[in-house]
């Protein structure tokens, strides 16, 4: 199989360990199969009266990196989420899920791209127009020194914009 083949099939997988670890938290979630440009998993509460979006990318455990794309940097709502999942090459190990806010990834992006702008490349000053963006991933910081461990495991900020307030008293 192509390494594309082999990406894209990761990445599906993916999308589903996710769909999967929302369900069991008692979210509902659905795959979106690419019908939607920023949103891979719709998730609500089972009531289906609080909705948040997530964006799932992949990456191998032991890269560097997690290739995010030029939208990570637009904050687009309080319920959008960013899910980085690790897919280890020993198939017996259980994947790493990195879970953050739409602002809080925006925000770190932006400020990445700024600091490898800011520096020449081997072949002189990067271009400001490229596209490409990472999310550097545990044990290596970000280019703004931003570290993602943090939000390792991290379903329950997903959880609380999902929690009706009547069960709650609020």
């Amino acid at each position: 199989m192509s390494e594309e083949g082999c990406k894209n099939i990761k990445g599906n997988a993916s999308q589903y360990y996710v769909a999967a670890e929302l369900s069991r938290r008692g979210m509902v979630a659905a795959v979106t199969l690419g019908n939607c440009p920023n949103t891979d998993i719709l998730c609500s509460d089972p009531e289906g009266k609080h909705f948040a979006h997530v964006q799932v990318k992949t990456f191998q455990v032991g890269n560097k990196k997690c290739a995010v794309g030029k939208k990570a940097e637009r904050d687009y709502s309080s319920r959008f989420f960013w899910v980085l999942v690790g897919i280890p090459s020993d198939l017996t190990s259980a994947p790493i899920y990195y879970i953050i806010p739409a602002r809080v990834m925006a925000r770190h992006v932006s400020a990445s791209f700024k600091v490898w702008l800011a520096k020449d490349g081997k072949h002189g000053p990067h271009d400001p127009k490229n596209p490409f963006r990472a999310v550097r991933v545990p044990p290596h910081r970000n280019l703004d020194r931003w570290s993602i461990k943090k939000y390792e495991g991290r379903w329950d900020l997903v959880e609380k914009k999902l929690v009706s307030k009547a069960r709650h008293g609020s």
